[in-house]
């Protein structure tokens, strides 16, 4: 997970996840962060989601990288207008909940179709956007955030989790 300002109306937030644990993964991750960070991807407007994605697919081919691979959410907020937009790659959706403390809650979920990151060389994805308020609630987060085992040895899955974030953002 990764956020910061590109200009003083600017702001990104990403969160990438690769495949596997530990040792194994974690050097892809701290380059591809590293990359993202230091914004040093050459010919890469940072402003627009979708050419970040696909400039990112192509440098971590995962030929190239161990058959390692990652999925990712990337979004840029522009402060002066309030709007979000957003690409993502074989990533879960970022969910964005509006209407806050009401009976009925309206939920968004911030998707783009897309592809894992270093799948399949030169990817095009696709930039979406959305209108957010300061009394909306944005959650990004990876697969591992519902992989919770229950007490039936059941996994949790999407829609319970997006159940939970709906009803703790309803009225008490």
């Amino acid at each position: 997970f990764g956020y910061h300002w590109l200009d003083d109306d600017h702001f990104a937030v990403y969160l990438l996840d690769v495949c596997g644990h530990g040792v194994g993964a974690a050097p892809l991750s701290i380059s591809a962060m590293d990359v993202l960070r230091s914004r040093n991807l050459p010919d890469t407007d940072f402003y627009d989601p979708a050419d970040v994605l696909g400039h990112l697919n192509n440098i971590f081919d995962m030929e190239e990288h161990n058959n390692m691979y990652f999925t990712m959410w990337y979004g840029v907020y522009a402060k002066s207008e309030g709007r979000m937009t957003f690409a993502s790659g074989g990533h879960p959706p970022a969910i964005l909940i509006s209407d806050i403390g009401s009976d009925n809650p309206e939920v968004k979920e911030l998707k783009t179709p897309g592809v894992l990151i270093g799948g399949m060389p030169d990817m095009k994805f696709k930039n979406d956007s959305v209108d957010i308020r300061a009394s909306n609630e944005l959650y990004i987060f990876s697969d591992g955030v519902y992989e919770i085992a229950k007490p039936d040895d059941t996994m949790w899955d999407y829609q319970e989790f997006l159940d939970l974030l709906v009803a703790s953002s309803k009225r008490p």
